[in-house]
């Protein structure tokens, strides 16, 4: 591999260069701004390279799959997406979003971490390979969705209706890295979500509250009372048979977790969080907790007037953005049905539920001999194989690929604790990019073989 590593070294700036340019690109899903402009780029990248490309149409943002193949038939997917969160808040950035800038080894701009610098890392270790090799080692294909942001609205079909065009021996999923001790980490699993938006309405507009306050329904109350029946003090869900189909983690899945580092005082630290629910402070506890139990967060409250001084009002419509995790076996299908028996047993029929997407959860092997592979694959990189953690805390859409492509997926990419993926100040450091496309490089070819 000191060929392949001498000309990723040697064309770092390159790299860099193309990233900055994608990234420069928005593509913000969330608010429809330049996902075809963003398509069209990622085609002309993987073209360059010698992919076969199609930008393929979905009742959203369009799919880009491409394909090149290589020395070995044995075929690896890599799952991939060019869309990114909004930017917002705009005036917590130290520099635009959407204008690429370097400082202190880092690369800061939104989605450069999520996702648009794990993709170009990939490329790059492609350069590599045709570069020095003239092919690739194994047969390559991609497909790289524009929105992942916004629950993976139709991806799921769009996998389904394509299972040939997409069929391989492996996947590699979007996302990778480091954790805060340095160590590269492996997940091997994604919690599902179920993402909802909850509203009603009792008035045509909102009212003088002095008029209406004693005699008019009030939607912001209305609203926060259903919420108040949907989890208890305890944090329990109440749903009903929400809980039935819960997969408790296996022997294995306990033995892993304790192989984990320490997590709760880096979580205090960054977050000064003074403590955390349940009663729990540190241990395998904690972190099982982190991942194998289901949620349901309250993202978000809109209703009334919320500027600065008073306004007497009393609101005539109030909504919610609400998250449900879901942990195997806990379907997206599941909680919609169970969301609306439940609101509708306790009075409020009146409440409107609107489904804003979601995944099911899935997981690989751990012993699978793929994972062996991309975990072992790190070693000669980063001086040590990687951690594997057997569930993600968050989610994607990862069963469609474990469940209907059959396939096992593993994650390797250029992530670090400090990356601030969705927030202000998205970033990656310059070093773990190229450890990050030396190690694709690796997967490759230890894959091939």
């Amino acid at each position: 591999m000191k060929e392949i590593d001498s000309y990723l070294v040697q064309h770092m700036d390159e790299s860099i260069r193309e990233l900055s340019l994608l990234c420069a690109q928005p593509s913000v899903a969330a608010q429809n701004w330049g996902m075809a402009e963003c398509a069209a780029m990622v085609e002309q990248m993987l073209q360059r390279r010698g992919f076969s490309v199609e930008i393929m149409p979905t009742g959203g943002a369009p799919v880009v799959v491409a394909e090149r193949r290589g020395k070995s038939s044995k075929t690896l997917l890599f799952y991939n997406h060019y869309d990114v969160q909004p930017p917002e808040p705009l005036e917590l950035w130290d520099s635009p979003p959407f204008e690429p800038t370097l400082r202190d080894g880092k690369l800061f701009a939104r989605g450069v971490s999520d996702d648009k610098g794990h993709l170009t890392s990939r490329l790059f270790a492609i350069d590599a390979f045709l570069a020095t090799q003239g092919e690739l080692p194994c047969t390559v294909k991609f497909i790289i969705e524009g929105e992942e942001e916004i629950s993976s609205v139709h991806l799921n079909d769009f996998v389904r209706s394509n299972l040939e065009l997409l069929k391989a021996d492996a996947c590699i999923w979007e996302f990778g890295g480091v954790d805060h001790e340095e160590v590269p980490v492996q997940y091997l699993g994604l919690r599902g979500i179920c993402y909802v938006e909850l509203s009603v309405q009792t008035a045509n507009m909102d009212v003088h509250s002095g008029l209406g306050g004693s005699i008019f329904p009030n939607a912001a109350w209305r609203l926060v009372w259903a919420l108040n029946t949907l989890k208890g003090p305890d944090e329990r869900i109440l749903l009903p048979g929400h809980y039935d189909t819960v997969r408790p983690p296996s022997p294995r899945d306990r033995q892993l977790m304790e192989a984990l580092p320490e997590t709760s005082e880096e979580y205090q630290k960054r977050y000064e969080v003074k403590e955390f629910l349940h009663g729990l402070t540190r241990g395998v506890e904690l972190r099982l907790a982190e991942v194998f139990e289901p949620t349901c967060t309250i993202c978000g409250l809109t209703s009334g007037y919320q500027g600065a001084g008073s306004k007497t009002v009393l609101p005539a419509r109030a909504s919610a953005k609400i998250d449900f995790r879901l942990v195997p076996d806990q379907t997206p299908e599941q909680v919609l049905a169970s969301l609306r028996a439940h609101l509708d047993t306790h009075g409020f029929s009146d409440i409107e539920i609107t489904f804003l997407g979601g995944d099911a959860p899935a997981r690989t092997d751990p012993d699978d001999p793929f994972v062996t592979m991309v975990v072992e694959s790190a070693r000669p990189v980063y001086g040590m194989p990687m951690r594997i953690v057997p569930m993600s805390g968050g989610s994607g859409p990862n069963h469609v690929f474990v469940h209907d492509l059959n396939l096992p997926v593993a994650t390797a990419g250029v992530g670090y604790a400090g990356t601030l993926a969705h927030a202000p100040n998205e970033n990656i450091r310059l070093d773990l990019y190229l450890k990050g496309a030396m190690h694709i490089a690796r997967i490759l070819k230890e894959f091939a073989a």
